[in-house]
């Protein structure tokens, strides 16, 4: 399977025809959702079928639920490791989360951190990774409340990865929206989590609610302090693939670009500082 490196965008369905024609310099890569695709067939999975082929992908699942109390959806994850090796994509992604119970929750609620939680989740990762046999990888959410919380979210989040023996997507946007709402050091959990556990980067913007609130929408622009703290990112922990998260609001293209150069620029500047350090 083909790994990913560089700046990566989200692909949706209407994108399909324009990047089959010309995919622009600053894609490196795309990320999709199985959900999406898994289901269709015919044109539309000929056409997706052609852009596999021709580029890297990576995939970010939406409903493996991996916190929910509902049994694991073993079919489901088949499904997810069939479309894998179909479609030549390394690396699967999904949320410290959880969307069902007893039923779809159509949100991301935050799973409680405690050490019982801390087992439960364990397992699941590692019966999902069995099945698809290879590392499944964890996305930091944002969450606005914590019931029943016993431990923090950063000492949770370090205790599911070691316990699970999984990979991290580490969602930058989302550590400083956290950050803001309840109230701790983006810098220090950016810096304690260990380098070796972060697979690639999502960054994204964010809706402001109120000086301490925030509300993670992918639909607005990526703001100057998330920057920083992904620039922060691949000082501490290397240069790692980085994804552009946009799913609302859409502005034009050439907005989108801009935010696409601008993690190239961020990356190479990071390179040339790594290096320099080499060179002493």
């Amino acid at each position: 399977m083909t790994a990913v490196q560089g700046v990566g965008l989200g692909l949706r369905r209407e994108m399909l025809e324009q990047m089959l024609q010309h995919k622009p310099e600053e894609i490196d890569f795309f990320e999709v959702a199985p959900e999406n695709w898994i289901p269709f067939g015919g044109a539309l999975q000929k056409q997706f079928m052609q852009l596999t082929e021709q580029h890297r992908f990576v995939c970010h699942g939406l409903s493996l639920s991996i916190g929910s109390p509902a049994p694991l959806d073993i079919q489901f994850v088949r499904q997810v490791k069939k479309f894998l090796q179909q479609h030549n994509i390394s690396l699967y992604s999904e949320h410290l989360s959880y969307c069902s119970g007893a039923g779809h929750l159509y949100d991301l609620m935050p799973i409680p951190f405690t050490v019982e939680a801390v087992d439960y989740v364990a397992k699941r990762v590692q019966q999902v990774q069995d099945i698809l046999e290879q590392t499944l990888i964890l996305e930091n959410v944002s969450y606005y409340a914590a019931p029943g919380q016993e431990m923090s979210e950063l000492d949770f989040t370090l205790a599911v990865l070691e316990q699970a023996d999984c990979k991290m997507l580490l969602d930058v946007n989302n550590i400083y929206v956290n950050a803001i709402n309840h109230n701790y050091d983006p810098k220090h959990y950016l810096q304690a989590i260990p380098s070796e556990r972060i697979a690639y980067y999502h960054i994204a913007g964010h809706y402001q609610q109120a000086e301490d609130l925030l509300i993670d929408t992918h639909g607005a622009d990526v703001i100057d302090p998330v920057w920083r703290l992904l620039a922060l990112a691949y000082q501490q922990h290397g240069v790692k693939p980085t994804l552009l998260e946009r799913d609302f609001n859409i502005p034009s293209w050439q907005k989108l670009q801009q935010e696409l150069k601008q993690i190239h620029c961020l990356q190479q500047q990071a390179e040339q500082t790594i290096s320099n350090k080499q060179v002493e």
